[in-house]
């Protein structure tokens, strides 16, 4: 067991309970740019250790039936093949050197494409109705999920980022009368064949090391389950855009940009953000009616109470 890779692990589970995303994307950059670890390797221990954890968060869902169980079907059709595909594609390049080249500018991309995902599901969110509704089976939209899965599939196979982040953003955009409960569960559920596909394929293709799967399941799996155990109470609207900046400044890392830039991005990047949640908590307030938090007229109820 290496304790650096568990406790990565750790700090990457408890994450992934507490907001449902950044699993890939967090703990592959983390595993290629602080641990040293080589990039097809890294990719392929983070997919095995994911086919492991995926079930546990699908299975709750499962049991209290918040799954689309149409829209897994056609996402999955989608998603399977074209993950495992990718694998092989990406493994069959003669040169180690440009496979590596090539996972890490995917990464890359991937991450800038994460953290975008990530900015726009919190907008998309807050402005969306409240509906605990299931949707019907006649609402899904075939050809534009079957999409979807190629494109989720394909980006996952190569770089084992996206299959909660970007899958889960372009199902709100496709679906917007889908319930959040359905999102989750449904984006849960289709999530385990999909890293299973690319799990089995660099089972067999990659670079698998048992033993950077290991370190990280002893560290992820409980975090996880205590993430998860909190998530109810944990400031969502605060940690998404701070995981965003965090995926930002990987991503453009592995593109080789250079610090001075990476700086000037990330300070444009936070000032935006506060901006935004600054504008979104005060539309909130209009639109609820909530008071302002330095009404005065609350005041006195908050002292008498």
């Amino acid at each position: 067991m290496d304790p650096r890779i568990t406790l990565a692990g750790a700090l990457v589970g408890f994450v992934v309970g507490l907001t449902g995303m950044g699993g890939g994307a967090l703990l592959t950059p983390i595993l290629v740019l602080f641990l040293g670890i080589d990039p097809l390797t890294a990719v392929s221990s983070d997919l095995v250790a994911a086919m492991v954890m995926k079930p546990v968060g699908g299975a709750v869902h499962m049991r209290r039936g918040t799954v689309n169980y149409r829209l897994v079907g056609w996402l999955m059709l989608g998603s399977i093949p074209a993950a495992f595909g990718a694998v092989i594609v990406l493994t069959r390049v003669a040169d180690p050197a440009s496979t590596s080249n090539i996972i890490k500018t995917a990464i890359g991309v991937a991450l800038l494409l994460a953290s975008c995902a990530l900015i726009a599901k919190s907008m998309l969110s807050a402005h969306r109705p409240a509906n605990d509704q299931p949707m019907p089976a006649s609402d899904v939209k075939p050809l534009a999920t079957l999409a979807v899965g190629i494109f989720g599939g394909t980006v996952v196979g190569l770089t084992s980022v996206g299959s909660g982040s970007l899958m889960i953003v372009l199902l709100l955009l496709i679906y917007p009368r889908l319930s959040g409960k359905q999102l989750v569960g449904t984006d849960l559920v289709q999530a385990v064949p999909l890293v299973g596909s690319a799990a089995v394929a660099h089972l067999l293709f990659g670079d698998v090391k048992l033993a950077i799967t290991g370190s990280l399941l002893i560290g992820s799996l409980p975090a996880v389950y205590l993430g998860a155990k909190i998530s109810s109470r944990a400031p969502d609207n605060l940690i998404r855009p701070v995981l965003a900046v965090v995926l930002v400044a990987s991503g453009l890392k592995l593109l080789k940009v250079p610090n001075e830039a990476v700086a000037i991005t990330l300070l444009a990047l936070a000032i935006a953000l506060f901006t935004v949640l600054r504008i979104g908590g005060k539309a909130r307030q209009v639109l609820t009616g909530e008071p302002p938090d330095d009404d005065p007229v609350a005041e006195p109820e908050h002292q008498n109470g």
